[in-house]
């Protein structure tokens, strides 16, 4: 545009503080982030310029003929989340998952009880939530994936966003299958007497010993087998059909059905984008909790209930001198918040550009800690009448850990309540609710990384992209879903998955911190929000968090988890076996620095073409 004294017209220069424009210099519905474009260097340096605005001198304008050059963008408007409420409800059906359920009850307690809390809680302050907050704002700020945001970041950790697609399928190649079997349940909850109740089935032993609240000419013995615990492991797993990870069997035809099932409403939950999930999580988000309130007072009402609950909560101050303590809550409160696993950058990457990311972070991992706790009262209370009936005390009841928690011990406690097909229903349909909130934020972390990475490619083929995605996962699944398939989620569980993605998040707040620089993110977080982080982020960010990374990363390699399942010790060759896993996801990282580094050479140097 050719003007001659635009001074004098008096038009107004483009800045971030001037509302929300695109590069054409219109107002917009969905304002967009002021962000740097595409780096060239190894990290992006300087300051960033405002939208639309070319590189070019301050020189004034006033009376002189200026050639004015404005970008005008061709990218597709990006999806917005129909309402807050659906971000709100999507991530916290991403961070309250499985886990909140099982592991963090089981944790709570071998720690300590009530006195586990506290290094819980200083690890939530000073790790979790900080981590929480900085990727809803990374991803609310520069708009895109797990992959593409790294151009604007630090180029060369782009590998980064690679190795946490890798892990994202990783994941789903297990954790869907916890949700099969759950599913399996819960078909088989539609009948007046529940099989896991009775010991005249094909599958029981004779070591099988019906233990009901009516029966009291029982006796309950260390070498008696639940019916419930029969129906679990020879039943719906059948791992009695396999020695090991050596030998795993043939494919469970029911249980390829359950998770065939399960993926499709996988599918046509997130085919469509955030637009069709957003809808979907207002149940598989919201029901878990009317369930858990259900049970809570259920539990409350059971005799013995008080034995659990006490049980759950009498501190024992003298286990916090133990580091395996702190190393639980760390690794806990990690896992539980899901930072690093791609989820947090695309739901955010969705948002108004000006949304309140920072109270949306303290709101979501709140209500995900308190969820936790919550979930223990539930389990403890169920235990505490289970050691009741058997006359037993609690640790012996809640020696299982895992899943074996829900679906050998609470299933024989519903089984043992009024009304107990209508619980156990409910409480398989929550198992399976928590399951999928996880699971459509992962394979969103996924889609959302890959369509801004290709979206000359993809951008039109989401639906057909997403339906590959999911084929390639229930392949990937189809080694759980065999007889010894329990022994393959358990490798995925402990070694596959766990080291590599904390290696991948200490590598991402380094990125950030260190090479981005945490004033030029504090300032971006200015721009977004209009208020600048305090001391406290800063310093968390800088340093807090890298060593609290750091803390688990050292921690799991001095003391590796002894791993074993039901009458299965894992050999040291699946040791082996499940870090080669792991660092097949995190080899990305490495390799995509050299290749950064070589075509930087040959930019710099092209006679080395030749």
């Amino acid at each position: 545009m050719l003007a001659d004294g635009l001074a004098e017209k008096g038009p107004k220069a483009l800045s971030w503080g001037s509302g929300p424009q695109v590069s054409n210099g219109f107002t917009t519905s969905t304002p967009q982030s002021p962000r740097d474009g595409p780096g060239t260097a190894a990290c992006a340096g300087g300051t960033a310029s405002g939208p639309g605005v070319g590189t070019g001198s301050s020189m004034p304008l006033g009376g002189l003929r200026t050639l004015v050059v404005q970008q005008t963008s061709l990218e597709r408007p990006r999806e917005t989340w129909s309402k807050k409420m659906d971000f709100l409800l999507s991530v916290i059906g991403y961070a309250v998952d499985l886990g909140n359920v099982w592991r963090f009850p089981y944790i709570c307690y071998q720690n300590g009880g009530g006195a586990f809390l506290l290094p819980y809680l200083l690890m939530a302050v000073f790790g979790g939530v900080p981590l929480f907050y900085m990727e809803l704002a990374l991803g609310q700020f520069h708009r895109s994936g797990c992959i593409s945001i790294w151009k604007h970041i630090c180029p060369i950790f782009k590998g980064i966003g690679f190795a946490i697609c890798i892990i994202a399928l990783y994941i789903a190649f297990y954790y869907n299958t916890i949700m099969a079997w759950a599913l399996y349940y819960l078909l088989s909850s539609f009948q007046s007497t529940l099989p896991w109740t009775t010991c005249t089935n094909s599958w029981n032993t004779a070591n099988c010993n019906r233990y009901m609240s009516t029966d009291h000419n029982v006796s309950w013995s260390n070498s008696s087998i639940s019916p419930a615990e029969e129906f679990y492991t020879r039943q719906v797993l059948q791992v009695h059909l396999s020695p090991g990870l050596h030998e795993l069997g043939s494919i469970s035809w029911q249980l390829a059905l359950c998770l065939l099932f399960i993926f499709t409403i996988v599918y046509f939950s997130i085919w469509k984008g955030v637009k069709t999930s957003g809808k979907v999580v207002w149940v598989t988000a919201t029901f878990p909790y009317l369930v858990l309130l259900i049970l809570l007072v259920r539990g409350a009402t059971l005799p013995g209930a008080w034995r659990g609950v006490v049980f759950y909560l009498k501190p024992n101050w003298e286990k916090l001198l133990t580091p395996s303590v702190w190393i639980d809550a760390a690794a806990q409160i990690f896992f539980s918040l899901g930072p690093g696993f791609g989820v947090l950058l695309a739901f955010a990457s969705y948002n108004p550009f000006h949304n309140n990311c920072y109270k949306d972070a303290l709101v979501t991992s709140s209500v995900n800690c308190l969820t936790s706790f919550l979930s223990g009262f539930v389990i403890f209370t169920v235990l505490g009448y289970m050691a009741e009936m058997r006359q037993q005390d609690v640790d012996a009841v809640a020696k299982d850990a895992g899943p074996s928690l829900l679906f050998i011990i609470y299933a024989e406690a519903i089984a043992n309540m009024p009304a107990a097909t209508f619980f156990a229903i409910i409480f398989f349909l929550m198992i399976i609710m928590l399951g999928l909130d996880s699971t459509f934020a992962g394979l969103e972390g996924v889609i959302t990384a890959m369509l801004d990475e290709f979206p000359h490619i993809l951008a039109k083929r989401r639906e057909g992209f997403v339906f590959g995605l999911v084929c390639v996962c229930y392949l990937g699944a189809l080694s759980t879903l065999t007889y010894g398939g329990a022994f393959v989620v358990k490798l995925f569980e402990e070694y596959a998955t766990g080291p590599s993605v904390i290696t991948v998040v200490l590598l991402e707040v380094i990125a950030v911190s260190w090479f981005y620089g945490t004033n030029r993110f504090c300032n971006d977080i200015q721009v977004m929000l209009g208020f600048y982080p305090g001391w406290f982020w800063r310093i968390c960010w800088v340093a807090i968090c890298p060593c609290f990374l750091l803390f688990i990363i050292i921690s799991f390699l001095a003391f590796p988890p002894e791993v074993k399942l039901f009458h299965y010790h894992y050999p040291q060759w699946t040791t082996v076996l499940g870090y080669c896993i792991g660092v097949s996801s995190f080899i990305c990282v490495p390799a995509y620095m050299v290749y950064h580094l070589l075509t930087g050479l040959l930019l710099f140097f092209p006679t080395l073409r030749v």
